[in-house]
């Protein structure tokens, strides 16, 4: 087993979410692969409050006992699954915040994004490449997306995914252990040392 270690984060905290829904279906595929050690961050077990840090992230001289908590979670990871929904054409506030809060700790680092909406959560995933390119996250092309007029019953209970859909996150999954890999030995030096051999 690698020691690369991958987070699926649910990013929806609002009671009745499906983003746990998703996030479990995620993880159950992920643990499957035997490329990664894939763990669950639900930011509804992190009580961030709107950001309360008078400095800027980018500083990284964090005060608050909950961003220094935040951060060490977000840094043990060489790369991330962002399950989002799509709220007014964007994503979250939750995880907006949550993405808010730290900076170096996301650097040199890779993602993919689940989306769900009525659109497929299209939109909220637009919004968090934009994101990604300010935090130096490297973003992979595939995104797996559900409706939730079409693959929930009653726009609350997630239906079995389609062989579609599992294909899809095997394809997201496959290039983000490859960038995940690449980017950490961008992180620990490992690729300038190669380079200059």
């Amino acid at each position: 087993m690698t020691d690369l270690k991958i987070a699926v984060i649910v990013g929806s905290t609002r009671p009745g979410r499906v983003g746990k829904q998703v996030g479990d279906w995620v993880l159950a595929q992920a643990k499957n692969r035997g490329d990664a050690q894939y763990e669950l961050v639900d930011l509804a077990d992190f009580p961030l409050p709107h950001l309360d840090e008078a400095i800027p992230a980018s500083m990284g001289q964090y005060q608050n006992a909950h961003t220094k908590n935040w951060a060490e979670t977000i840094a043990k990871y060489d790369g991330y699954v962002f399950v989002t929904p799509e709220y007014n054409h964007s994503t979250s506030g939750a995880l907006k915040n949550a993405i808010d809060f730290v900076y170096g700790e996301w650097n040199n680092k890779a993602a993919g994004i689940v989306s769900y909406g009525s659109a497929g959560g299209a939109r909220a995933a637009e919004h968090l490449r934009l994101i990604f390119g300010e935090l130096q996250i490297a973003d992979v092309r595939q995104q797996v997306m559900f409706s939730l007029a079409t693959e929930f019953e009653n726009w609350s209970v997630m239906k079995t995914p389609s062989e579609y859909q599992a294909n899809a996150l095997s394809t997201q999954l496959d290039q983000l252990v490859s960038w995940s890999t690449a980017l950490r030995a961008v992180r620990t030096g490992q690729l300038q040392e190669s380079l200059a051999a």
